[in-house]
């Protein structure tokens, strides 16, 4: 089957946990830049990263890259490439664009330079004038950095964090990406009870259940790659029965999830449902200060507010405080928290064991990790 290099684009610091899922997918030459991990592989590849991946945003398909300073060296370079490998001459082809520190500043322009350049190179391959664009849709993008030029081809459509689960949900809900890197950080497996008491929408618990019963979170959706005509359908379908039989639907967990809020448990449970999960997560209208677990070792992880606000501050650093003595009273417990607040180390009364910077959205966080103690032999 014909080899491809690809792209498996990340939030900023989840890089290294998307290509550690991609080795574990056996993906091969995997190389890890910002934002970014590029990998080699053939369709079965494609089906299966786009299927699989948990913590990565889209995979793209490497069509080719070069220097590129002028306009005119754009076109002809874009020009030479294979288009006709992947575009029908009915194809749709909108075309993307960034600039990073490149003398071609102007994404407009580089956009439009970039869409004549593939227009002028399938009139050759295909021999017609015009174009209508109304067949299957691929998305080209044009990423210059440094006046190095990579253009790729969408192979995922919709991010990779819409999982197709999330009908409902918060008004800053934490991506499902983000919310499986904070899982795959924690080295949370489903032996150990697992809570999230800021639950929201209930991201970071159906997120967990997936992983806990090995469900591919890409299984109720849909992906670009369906529906271009080189890409074989038989691929498609073997790596949808492969990933419904590494699925363990009878994996026993305990997570939980709690909120202040009523309303964001119904929205839990609601999406919690829509992800196949109607019964096996425990939600709850709660205080975190309530929390008081009957096991004695397990698992915290949550996105508690972070107080951006003024007016929010002080309520939420005194929910900082009260969660850090909580906790207190359960020494076994790990706790994995995110937040932007600077000083929530201090106000947590504890200083974390391992700590690692992370994007939610536009803003930076620190993941906090407070090890619990061994339990004794």
């Amino acid at each position: 089957m014909t080899q491809y290099s690809l792209l498996a684009t990340t939030t900023m610091g989840l890089e290294a946990v998307a290509a550690k899922e991609l080795k574990d997918l056996g993906m091969k030459d995997i190389q890890v830049e910002n934002g970014r991990v590029r990998f080699q592989g053939d369709a079965s590849d494609i089906a299966r990263a786009n299927l699989w991946l948990r913590t990565a945003e889209r995979v793209k398909l490497i069509v080719g890259e070069f220097p590129a300073v002028t306009f005119d060296e754009l076109f002809e370079k874009t020009k030479a490439l294979p288009w006709e490998q992947f575009l029908e001459k009915n194809s749709a082809f909108p075309v993307l664009g960034r600039s990073v520190k490149s003398t071609l500043f102007s994404i407009s322009d580089c956009q439009s330079i970039v869409k004549k350049a593939v227009v002028e190179k399938l009139k050759q391959s295909y021999d017609v004038s015009w174009f209508d664009e109304q067949g299957g849709e691929s998305v080209i993008e044009v990423a210059l950095h440094k006046d190095h030029a990579v253009l790729t081809l969408d192979t995922s459509g919709s991010a990779l964090h819409k999982r197709g689960y999330r009908s409902a949900q918060n008004q800053a809900p934490l991506k499902e990406t983000l919310a499986a890197a904070m899982l795959k950080l924690a080295n949370w497996h489903p032996d150990l009870p697992l809570h999230d008491p800021f639950c929201g929408s209930g991201t970071i618990p159906i997120e967990a259940a997936m992983i806990a019963q090995n469900i591919a979170p890409g299984t109720q959706r849909s992906f670009a790659f369906e529906n271009w005509h080189w890409f074989p359908q038989n691929v498609w379908e073997k790596a949808l029965e492969d990933a419904e039989e590494a699925a363990d639907y009878d994996k026993e967990f305990t997570i939980t999830g709690s909120d202040i809020d009523h309303k964001m448990i119904e929205i839990a449970r609601s999406n919690a449902m829509e992800a196949g999960f109607p019964d096996q997560i425990y939600w709850k209208q709660m205080r975190v200060q309530d929390f008081h677990p009957d096991e004695v070792k397990g698992v915290m992880i949550g996105n508690p507010p972070y107080g951006e606000r003024m007016q929010e501050r002080e309520e939420v650093e005194t929910l900082y405080r009260e969660l850090g003595k909580l906790m207190l009273g359960f020494p076994h417990w790990s706790v994995y928290i995110i937040t932007s607040h600077e000083r929530f180390e201090k106000l947590y009364g504890k200083e974390a064991t391992k700590r690692r910077k992370l994007y939610n959205g536009n803003i930076k966080t620190q993941y906090y990790q407070f090890w619990g103690e061994k339990l004794p032999r």
